[in-house]
């Protein structure tokens, strides 16, 4: 088993997925399941290994699907090649095998149990009797945190996302998207099904954690998402303000929705008191990593302390990271959100919690000042004309949201102000770690935001 370490250890850090940029894994393996192969796949064997990078502070868990094969017949990519732990054996990454597709949706479709040490896998589909048909499997490509696989060619359409990084409890992902479904939202993809996992407790090494490996869905076809639609209208400065609305409606009908699923509760004092150290604590992580961002630490104080004056909303479920990237555009279905697991830089204690509604209407009013802010990284001369069109967005937007929801939502509202400035210093800390040429973008909107703070009222 040293010899499979060493050679995971060797390639994840080459993964999209990996956390730890720039520094060497110290795994340590917690467990392990097989899947059984269809006919046609003997000579494969589907093992899903669970490892804890132990040099990571909390210690994170990965799962790690590996289809293993001869190497004799090997004819994978190269790109997809994990290694060679042993003379004769080839270690392929699992979702870009056939093995590891065909028995992952196996496993959700048609219910079932994987087990290994300590360790079970369990399917549970939504419908047992809708079971998906699929011709070939491909993976998504840009995914930071995750790996999706796309089923087509012979039934619906699939896409199933299996989570890379672990985590005990019920994603949100999966926990939201199939509430909104059941009450009837036109604004998710209907579910086919999930796996759940039970693995050995890391923080006690005694008995186990629940958690979710992986989740399922209907793959619309033809679906664009919200960023490249935005983006394309802003580069030929097309007219987005209807588009804006109609999203700032889809994203208030979800939150009524959300709302009306799941509890929600007025804030209370140790809720501001939580809400004011979060935002602290960011603003000196973002500091220790953006050190242009320290002289304007007093200045962001003021605009959170403006939010901690004025009376809050109750609090509930929420998307969590909603931004243009997590908002797909059908032409049979308008506007459909995905991806509900939350910020990836957040716990996900924290991402379960109930929240702000206003916090998912921060995220998407950043993500128009960052279709903004990409344009001018290429072009500087259009500085004047791409601020425009994100202004002319961010206030459909709102007035969409504002009409669906019932709100008097002032844009303006210190609240909003404070979450906007916490998205943007979220971004800053995101940017500095992985896109250090983009780092501009967030920080000219903290500079906006802490000079032109919004008025209390």
């Amino acid at each position: 088993m040293d010899s499979t370490l060493a050679c995971l250890a060797a390639w994840m850090p080459r993964q999209r997925w990996y956390a730890a940029k720039g520094r060497p894994p110290s795994l340590r393996l917690v467990s392990w399941w097989d899947l059984t192969v269809h006919p046609g796949d003997e000579d494969a064997r589907v093992r899903t290994f669970l490892v804890a990078d132990e040099g990571a502070l909390p210690v994170v868990l990965y799962q790690i699907p590996i289809v293993e094969r001869p190497t004799e017949t090997v004819d994978a990519d190269p790109a997809h090649i994990v290694g060679s732990p042993a003379p004769g054996t080839t270690f392929i990454d699992g979702p870009f095998d056939p093995a590891y597709a065909k028995a992952l949706l196996r496993l959700i479709a048609r219910g079932g149990t994987a087990r290994g040490p300590q360790t079970a896998a369990v399917g549970h589909p939504t419908a047992p009797d809708d079971r998906p048909a699929f011709a070939g499997a491909r993976v998504m490509s840009g995914e930071q945190s995750n790996t999706s696989l796309v089923y087509e060619g012979a039934g619906t359409p699939v896409i199933c996302k299996v989570y890379r990084q672990l985590h005990a409890g019920l994603n949100p992902d999966i926990e939201l998207q199939g509430a909104l479904a059941a009450a009837g939202s036109p604004y998710v993809a209907r579910p086919i099904g999930s796996i759940e996992g039970a693995w050995p407790d890391l923080a006690t090494a005694q008995g186990t954690v629940q958690g979710s490996l992986a989740f399922a869905q209907e793959f619309l076809p033809g679906v664009e998402d919200a960023w490249r639609v935005a983006l394309r209208a802003a580069a030929s400065g097309g007219d987005f303000r209807d588009a804006a609305r109609a999203l700032g409606t889809a994203t208030a009908e979800v939150h009524v929705s959300l709302a009306q699923c799941f509890p929600t509760h007025p804030a209370t004092a140790a809720d501001r008191d939580a809400t004011a150290a979060t935002w602290e604590r960011r603003f000196a992580i973002a500091s220790a990593e953006v050190p242009e961002m320290a002289r304007q630490h007093e200045a962001a104080a003021a605009v959170y302390r403006r939010a901690l004056d004025v009376p809050w909303p109750d609090l509930q479920r929420i998307h969590g990271d909603y931004h243009l990237g997590q908002v797909l555009h059908s032409p049979d279905r308008g506007w459909v959100l995905v991806d509900f697991e939350g910020e990836p830089l957040r716990p996900m204690a924290e991402r379960t919690q109930p929240d702000f509604a206003l916090r998912d209407v921060a995220g998407m009013l950043r993500s128009f000042d960052y279709v903004a802010g990409s344009l001018r990284l290429d072009e500087p001369e259009r500085e004047a004309a791409v601020r425009g069109w994100a202004r002319d967005a961010r206030a459909a937007f709102v007035e969409g949201y504002a009409a669906a929801s019932g709100s008097d939502l002032d844009p303006q509202h210190p609240l909003l102000a404070a979450l906007e400035l916490d998205k943007a210093v979220y971004e800053a800390i995101y940017e500095a770690r992985n896109r250090p040429t983009w780092v501009a973008i967030p920080l000219q909107a903290i500079a906006r935001l802490v000079e032109r703070p919004a008025p209390v009222g």
